[in-house]
């Protein structure tokens, strides 16, 4: 087991524009509630920190949509983030708030650590402008035309249609969300952080010291974006909502820091505003080599965990992550889950539709915990369907844990007055025997994959020790055994050893479950009469934790079924939300997702359309990233006839070195664009799979440079 000195450890910071769905739930924060809850259980120095991101684009967009303030929104939609969370049982010792005072001076004191020693940059870039509002632009303040799906509404950094991360560049007939014109480039200065110079350490960093011990998808995103080169980025950005720079910083006037920047330094100043509450010292938390950081976060947040803010934490003195557990994405009934398509499940909502509409609602609180364990996307996508959800709780939760815990209380208050019987050791056999060496095997696998961020496995450990309690019980047979007792008297020895160590079990299972299902193991601890001392970790694989002549209470039911009608009724749901928002955009070719993420059929052409379309065969003999530019390859493609200058969006899924002798299709008689004072003279025909990941519509054997495609 690890023995650091104290524990920190850290959830993704949601932004506060709008409701969370369950694969948000999934991926930051129930994994790091269940390890949290894991190791104060081990009676560990630990603190959970997290807060709502409430700087940056998405919050001032969400606030023209609802015709208000950047500050209504945040207030408003930390107070939803902060309630759910808590709700559905997420133990934040504290969820803080980037807006706040202390945020501002922890983040602006550590930019000017940062300026002062000289680790930061200045240079002047091209950027977007809108000259009819007289503001340079955010990536999420221009949209067009999706080059990829050919969606009309993509934002300047993504499409949420296709998945395909985007530059502004790449839009075709970009425009801005202020005034609807289209922008145009201009030139402004900022502050950088130059990560280029750090990359030998980074590397050495991850993928030598963590090279064992992080996830391999981790590792593997980090790997590609060193070997790729890494580029300098900025930290500062021309926007009127976020933590100004340091008064008295020259030429930081009209500037706020990058929210990239400002949003992991909230983990700081969550831990500082915890001290405060408490009378702690927060600062052992932060420079102490004893204290072990973990950040649970999603994929799309790896590269800013595992590069960006280490080299700021380094730079600045702190201590470093010791592991970044990142989940992937979770889908849901077979299309991937966006608030903003209507295709997801509100956390809001499954509270208000499971959670309080009943008494006792701790036990869907569970159910859903259970579920999204279950199908946790710890090394690839997983799926939420809501029949998965209801197989899970009836078949597993209600089938195998709850029908033990019950079998158990209501066979000890038939068979054994309702006391916990005594165990008559001579009369144990192997059964009873293997039965009781279980329970400390469980701990101990189970223990390993907690610390191993395996949460899934661990969990499927508990719930199999469960269903080895139903094989005993059901071999043990102490209801047959009971209708023979007035022959053999002497039976009633088997009968109370039988439920005397399943009732030991049963003890054990609240101790193993607590980490996953809190409200479960509650309630097994009143059926008890136990305090809750019992669910000290250490108590798991103990054999007498339950005294023999003690009286229990009656049995509750730890679960109940979900039923057909509830499942077809939140299928409905979801359909009619995702096909109202769709109409609402006007865009009702995807009113209901398809099973599969496929992107919805064009307006029809005719052939003299189509034909007008000269697409050739081309080799890439060379690529190189666009400077300033993450998201960018320029490209050199042999057509045969000539060769082209091509600028591609491809930089988040090929390094350059991959794809330089590749076959391509290409659009030859493209209308010329300047990307980044680069004139591309075609485009790269690219397909997207469901997870977003984009792959070259090459032929299947070499043909000659310049074949036309018909």
């Amino acid at each position: 087991m690890n023995t650091a000195k104290r524990y920190l450890i850290t959830s993704a910071l949601p932004y506060a524009n709008g409701l969370k769905h369950i694969g948000h739930l999934a991926g930051a924060y129930l994994p790091a509630d269940i390890y949290v809850r894991y190791l104060r259980a081990g009676q560990k120095d630990v603190v959970f920190v997290c807060g709502s991101d409430e700087h940056g684009a998405a919050i001032t967009i969400q606030a023209m949509k609802e015709h208000t303030t950047p500050r209504a929104i945040v207030d408003k939609y930390h107070a939803i983030l902060e309630s759910n969370m808590a709700d559905l049982g997420i133990s934040f010792d504290i969820y803080h708030r980037t807006s706040d005072p202390l945020q501002h001076e922890t983040a602006q004191e550590f930019f000017a650590h940062l300026e002062k020693n000289g680790d930061l940059e200045t240079r002047e870039s091209e950027q977007f402008y809108d000259e009819a509002a007289q503001t340079f632009l955010a990536d999420r303040y221009i949209t067009g035309t999706c080059p990829v799906c050919g969606y009309t509404n993509a934002y300047g950094d993504q499409c949420e249609k296709c998945g395909s991360t985007l530059s502004p560049e790449q839009l075709i007939n970009p425009k801005s969300t202020l005034s609807g014109n289209p922008p145009v480039l201009r030139p402004t200065r900022h502050w950088y952080l130059p990560l280029n110079k750090h990359e030998e350490w980074l590397r050495g960093w991850i993928l030598g010291e963590h090279g064992n011990d992080w996830k391999p998808n981790v590792l593997g995103q980090c790997k590609s974006w060193l070997d790729a080169g890494l580029q300098p980025r900025a930290v500062t950005r021309d926007l009127d909502w976020g933590i100004s720079l340091p008064a008295g910083t020259p030429g930081g006037e009209g500037k706020v820091l990058y929210v990239w920047f400002d949003a992991p330094i909230g983990y700081i100043s969550a831990t500082r505003q915890w001290a405060k509450n408490t009378g702690r010292d927060w600062k052992p938390y932060w420079y102490d080599g004893d204290t072990k950081l973990v950040h649970f976060i999603g994929k799309d947040n790896i590269v800013f965990h595992c590069i960006i803010f280490p080299v700021m934490l380094k730079l600045h003195g702190n201590i470093l992550p010791d592991n970044v557990p990142s989940n992937e994405f979770m889908n849901l009934e077979g299309d991937k889950m966006s608030t903003s398509r209507g295709w997801s499940i509100e956390m809001e909502d499954y509270i208000n539709d499971f959670v309080k509409k009943e008494h006792g609602g701790g036990m869907l609180v569970d159910a859903l915990r259970y579920y999204l364990t279950v199908i946790a996307p710890e090394s690839k996508d997983s799926e939420f369907t809501w029949k998965g959800f209801q197989d899970a709780v009836n078949s597993e939760l209600v089938a195998i844990f709850g029908n033990f815990v019950n079998r158990s209380f209501v066979l000890m208050h038939k068979l054994c007055k309702g006391k916990v019987p005594p165990l008559h050791t001579p009369r144990m056999d192997d059964a009873d025997r293997n039965m009781l060496s279980a329970f400390e095997k469980t701990k101990a696998v189970t223990e390993q994959l907690l610390e191993g961020y395996k949460f899934r496995d661990a969990l499927f450990e508990v719930i199999d020790l469960a269903r080895k309690g139903n094989k005993y019980m059901q071999e043990k047979e102490p209801w047959i055994i009971a209708k023979s007792l007035e022959q053999t008297p002497g039976n009633q020895e088997l009968i109370d050893n039988c439920l005397h160590i399943c009732l030991q079990l049963t003890a054990n299972l609240a101790v193993l479950i607590n980490p996953f299902l809190p409200n479960t193991a509650r309630k097994m601890l009143y059926m008890m009469k136990v305090v809750e001392k019992m669910l000290d970790w250490e108590n798991a694989g103990k054999t007498r934790l339950l005294s023999a002549g003690y009286s229990l209470r009656a049995p509750e039911l730890l679960f109940r079924k979900i039923d057909d009608a509830e499942v077809m009724e939140q299928v409905e749901k979801l359909k009619a939300k995702a096909a109202a928002l769709s109409t609402a955009a006007g865009d009702t070719s995807a009113a209901i997702p398809a099973a599969t993420e496929v992107a919805p059929v064009k307006a029809e052409i005719q052939y003299d359309d189509f034909a007008k379309l000269d697409l050739r065969v081309g080799t890439i003999v060379s690529a190189e990233k666009v400077a300033k530019a993450d998201k960018l390859l320029k490209l050199e493609v042999d057509l045969g006839f000539e060769k082209r200058t091509i600028v591609s969006g491809i930089a988040m899924h090929f390094s350059p070195e991959e794809i330089v002798g590749k076959q391509v299709t290409v659009v030859v008689n493209l209308a010329p664009r300047k990307m980044r004072g680069i004139e591309s003279a075609g485009m790269i025909l690219m397909a997207g799979d469901a997870d977003g990941k984009l792959k070259f519509v090459n032929p299947d054997e070499p043909v000659a440079n310049g074949s036309e495609v018909s």
